[in-house]
């Protein structure tokens, strides 16, 4: 593990991921290297096809990677919490290890972090956002009852798109949001969103480039059934906290796109 703070931690959950992981660590590694960037990239590695071990054979050559994890599927979202915790970067931030997002989009998210904001996500949905391959049709039918939902159930009326796996932010706030967060599993983006808006910190929604990896590790009945249960968690909790001041205005999506 790289010692003393960093520009970047980059955060890579991945379930049984070892189809992709090796190439997605070049490439941020690539990256961060051309922009003079110095990083750490921790991969969370859940599974057991390999993919903690193809990425531990990749540290042994780039001292700026640290691989946790455990044979068995604890959830995106632990894995997320435990990397945050353990990062040292200015900006701390997470990505799918599959490579949905290029790495290089990271320069878009990053002038909003540097210019008022604590928190920049990518996003599908706005005007100006890429989508190169789409999902298939029957999860964009899906996407679009479970964002109607959500919204009724939590709000977040400002975001077009909680769940694109690109979100980075302040260090302070994402150990600060990470440290309240609950949820193991997929809905924790929502939970971050939530507390952010809850406790006041300005989030940038970003246009990005994304493609579809026609790979999804959900469980589409008892996988759902999950989200929606955690869902009615993070609305039970958030009715709870309602009545707390929050300590900085909120400024989510204020400025021009």
């Amino acid at each position: 593990m790289p010692s003393g703070k960093c520009d970047v931690s980059l955060i890579l959950p991945a379930y049984n991921e070892a189809g992709t992981i090796t190439r997605t660590l070049a490439e941020a590694v690539e990256y961060f290297r051309a922009r003079s960037l110095t990083y750490e990239i921790i991969v969370a590695a859940d599974g057991d096809d390999g993919t903690r071990e193809l990425a531990r054979e990749f540290a042994k050559t780039e001292a700026s990677i640290c691989v946790i994890g455990e044979s068995g599927r604890r959830g995106k979202g632990k894995g997320i919490r435990e990397g945050v915790m353990l990062a040292a970067g200015e900006i701390v931030g997470f990505a799918d290890a599959d490579n949905k997002v290029p790495i290089g989009e990271f320069g878009k998210l990053e002038t909003f972090l540097h210019n008022g904001y604590e928190i920049a996500i990518g996003s599908r949905g706005l005007e100006r956002s890429c989508v190169k391959r789409k999902q298939k049709l029957y999860r964009q039918i899906g996407s679009v009852g479970f964002g109607r939902l959500m919204h009724a159930l939590v709000g977040l009326p400002e975001i077009t798109d909680t769940q694109c796996g690109f979100k980075f932010f302040h260090r302070e706030v994402a150990q600060d949001l990470f440290r309240r967060q609950q949820i193991d599993g997929y809905m924790f983006d929502v939970e971050i969103l939530v507390l952010a808006q809850s406790l006041g910190y300005r989030v940038r929604e970003v246009p990005i480039v994304w493609s579809d990896d026609a790979d999804s590790r959900l469980q589409l009945v008892s996988g759902n059934l999950r989200n929606v249960a955690d869902l009615f968690k993070i609305r039970l909790t958030s009715m709870r906290q309602s009545e707390a001041p929050a300590t900085v205005e909120a400024h989510v999506n204020s400025a021009p796109r």
